[in-house]
């Protein structure tokens, strides 16, 4: 018989998406305490993490680790999915600073709202093995949405979490969480996938190619990547804005070395010239160019 433990305290990966919050409903079902955490990242953001946080009534720890985070999307160990999404190695770092946080304020374990082979990539079994094994706290990583298809973890064993009362989901069919959506009245959620612009192939193409040419890259250069067409002359990356809001942001986004260029007598984009080494002469004139073939200027 499981005793209800008023100190039983879990983290949880909270991204917003309806599986995260699924899985602390669940723990919650329990009468477990839940703090949430959430990763912040040039890829992606804070906002449906929070709007969750207030849906379930949990605290929220925001932690950005945009730096460390941009490097090992440069260079991640276990490979990308489809587009430029590093999802195993993404995992398993969200994962391993959780764990500084379970370790450092004894929580009783850290859990995430992970399904067997909802996606191929990286929740698979052997990647999700992989991630516990590398995380640094083994037996005690709880996935309560898919808890009674993998191995039995320590609060479990433990009598902390009632392993009776966690669930056996797998694969890509979202039936089971609509249901249960349902049941527990959660309506406002993103779609899947909604929240990591790495997902994106456009986005992917785009930045597969900004790590090819500029390999020093940086959080600022990720940003620009985000708006606007985009052109390289040689190592130069010409950013044409589509809108009037769009050429207010490359205007904000502008540092020190790029270079501005607009139309004066008619309206037309706003053009940024980013080089890692100097801007040729070519790119000014493949700017003005620009300009003329996307301006509003009549013939």
């Amino acid at each position: 018989m499981i005793k209800k433990n008023k100190k039983t305290r879990g983290i949880a990966l909270l991204s917003g998406g309806l599986d995260s919050i699924l899985a602390v409903k669940i723990l919650q079902e329990q009468g477990i305490e839940i703090t949430g955490i959430v990763f912040v990242s040039c890829f992606f953001k804070s906002d449906f993490a929070e709007k969750a946080a207030k849906q379930l009534k949990i605290k929220l720890r925001i932690i950005d680790f945009s730096k460390d985070h941009l490097k090992m999307v440069k260079n991640p160990e276990y490979g990308r999915g489809k587009s430029a999404n590093p999802c195993v190695d993404c995992h398993l770092m969200m994962i391993k600073k959780t764990g500084e946080f379970f370790k450092k304020e004894k929580f009783d374990f850290v859990s995430t709202g992970e399904i067997l082979g909802q996606r191929p990539f990286s929740q698979n079994k052997q990647a999700m093995e992989l991630i516990e094994r590398k995380s640094g706290i083994k037996g005690y990583l709880l996935r309560p949405l898919s808890a009674k298809l993998l191995e039995e973890t320590i609060p479990e064993k433990e009598k902390k979490v009632d392993r009776g009362k966690l669930l056996a989901i797998s694969g890509r069919n979202r039936k089971k969480q609509i249901v249960l959506a349902k049941e527990w009245k959660i309506k406002e959620y993103p779609s899947p996938s909604g929240g990591c612009i790495l997902t994106d192939l456009v986005f992917g193409k785009k930045i597969k190619e900004l790590f090819q040419k500029w390999p020093d890259c940086n959080e600022a250069d990720i940003e620009i990547l985000k708006i606007g067409r985009h052109f390289w002359k040689k190592n130069n990356l010409i950013i044409v804005g589509r809108n009037k809001e769009e050429n207010f942001k490359i205007n904000k986004l502008k540092q020190k070395k790029d270079i501005i260029v607009e139309p004066k007598e008619f309206p037309g984009p706003t053009v940024l010239i980013r080089s890692k080494d100097r801007i040729i002469e070519d790119s000014l004139i493949q700017a003005k160019d620009l300009i003329m073939k996307y301006s509003k200027r009549s013939s």
